[in-house]
C-alpha cells in the first residue's frame, strides 16, 4: 500500500474559514430566493448524517446501486480498462467503493473530496480493505478541475461518481461539473456515473423526508454549520426542513422553511426571513434513459452502457471522454 497525504486544495482565509463557503451563503442568504449550492451540505458532521440517511428504509437509491454493484461486477470488468486509477469525486462510501474496486482490479485509488477529515477517514479504510492497492487522497473541491498526483498521471483514468449527486444541480452546473470532470480526468478517460430514475411523487417524497428525522437533521446542519463557521446567529430552532417533488423540473427540492419571522447575522451581514419563507438546500434531480443521455453528451461524455437495479429504480451509466469536434 502506497498512501500519501491529502493535497490540501481548498482556499481558506486567515482564521481558517473557506472562502468559497462564506462567498456563496452570504450570495445565497441575499438573494430573492434564499439558496445555498447542496455541497455545502458536506462538512464532517453532514457527511456522517448523509452516511446515516443510507441506511433508512425510505432511503433506496443506495441499496438499488449498491444492488447494480454487486450484480454486474463481471460486466464492469468487461468493459472498463484493466489497471485503470479510479478517481472518485467525492470520499467513497464503505459499502459501494470495495464493490467497484474488486470487480476491476484498478492500478490506484484517487479519492477527491471537499471535507478533509472525512475523505482520509474514507481513505484510510480502504486503504486497509485493499493493502496493495496504492491509495492518493485529494482535498479539494472537485466542481472545479483537479491536478491529480504525479503517480497517475500515465495511467488510463475511470472516473467514479456514484450516488446520483449529478442529480443536486440544475442542468447548466452538471454540465459544468462533466465537463471539468473531463480536464480532470483527460483524453481517454471513463466515467461511471449514478443517476435517479423518475418515479412517483409518494416513494420521491418520503426518500427526502423519512420518519426518524434524519434528513431533516442533515438540512438543518447546514443551518448550524453557518453558525460554527462563519459567527452566525441563525435560530435554527424557527426552522423546518421540507422536502417536496416539483414536478416541472422532475426534481425533490429541500428547503429549510422559517416557522415565524426571523432575523439573523451571518459573518457581519444582517438578514431576515418572513414566516414560510425557505432556503433551498438541495435540488435531487431525477431522470429518464434521454434526459441522462442528453446531459452526459452536453457536458463532453458518449455513453456506452447503462445498467438498472431489478426494481428499476435506479440508474449506472458508463460513458467515455467525447473527442473534440468543430463541427456539429
Amino acid at each position: 500500500m502506497a498512501e500519501q497525504e491529502g493535497i490540501a486544495l481548498v482556499d481558506l482565509d486567515e482564521n481558517g474559514v473557506d472562502r468559497a463557503f462564506r462567498a456563496d451563503v452570504l450570495d445565497g442568504l441575499a438573494a430573492r430566493q434564499k439558496a445555498i449550492p447542496a455541497r455545502w451540505l458536506y462538512d464532517d458532521v453532514g457527511s456522517d448524517l448523509f452516511e446515516d440517511i443510507t441506511q433508512i428504509p425510505e432511503y433506496y437509491p443506495t441499496r438499488a446501486e449498491t444492488e447494480i454493484l454487486t450484480d454486474r461486477g463481471k460486466e464492469f470488468a468487461t468493459k472498463i480498462a484493466p489497471g485503470c486509477a479510479v478517481v472518485e469525486f467525492g470520499s467513497g462510501s464503505s459499502v459501494k467503493t470495495p464493490l467497484l474496486l474488486k470487480a476491476i482490479a484498478p492500478g490506484a485509488y484517487v479519492p477527491l473530496d471537499i471535507s478533509g477529515d472525512f475523505l482520509r477517514e474514507a481513505a484510510q479504510d480502504l486503504a486497509a480493505k485493499f493493502p496493495g492497492l496504492p491509495v492518493y487522497p485529494v482535498e479539494a473541491d472537485f466542481m472545479r478541475t483537479v491536478d491529480l498526483p504525479a503517480e497517475v498521471a500515465a495511467t488510463p483514468k475511470l472516473g467514479f461518481f456514484p450516488g446520483s449527486t449529478i442529480g443536486n444541480m440544475v442542468p447548466r452546473t452538471a454540465v459544468d461539473l462533466l465537463r471539468s470532470m473531463r480536464e480532470t480526468l483527460g483524453e481517454g478517460a471513463q466515467l461511471l456515473i449514478g443517476m435517479d430514475l423518475v418515479k412517483g411523487r409518494d416513494i420521491l417524497e418520503a426518500a427526502y423526508d423519512d420518519a426518524a428525522g434524519v434528513t431533516a437533521e442533515f438540512n438543518l446542519n447546514l443551518a448550524r454549520r453557518i453558525n460554527r463557521e462563519l459567527d452566525g446567529d441563525i435560530p435554527t430552532e424557527k426552522l423546518r426542513h421540507i422536502a417536496r417533488w416539483n414536478d416541472d423540473f422532475a426534481r425533490i427540492e429541500m428547503h429549510l422553511e422559517a416557522n415565524e419571522a426571523i432575523a439573523f447575522s451571518v459573518a457581519g451581514q444582517e438578514f431576515s426571513m418572513r414566516s414560510g419563507e425557505t432556503i433551498h438546500t438541495e435540488n435531487s434531480h431525477k431522470f429518464t434513459r434521454r434526459s441522462s443521455k442528453l446531459l452526459l453528451e452536453a457536458g463532453g461524455w458518449t455513453p456506452q452502457k447503462r445498467w438498472l437495479d431489478s426494481g428499476k429504480r435506479f440508474s449506472l451509466l458508463l460513458a467515455e471522454a467525447t473527442e473534440p469536434r468543430k463541427a456539429p
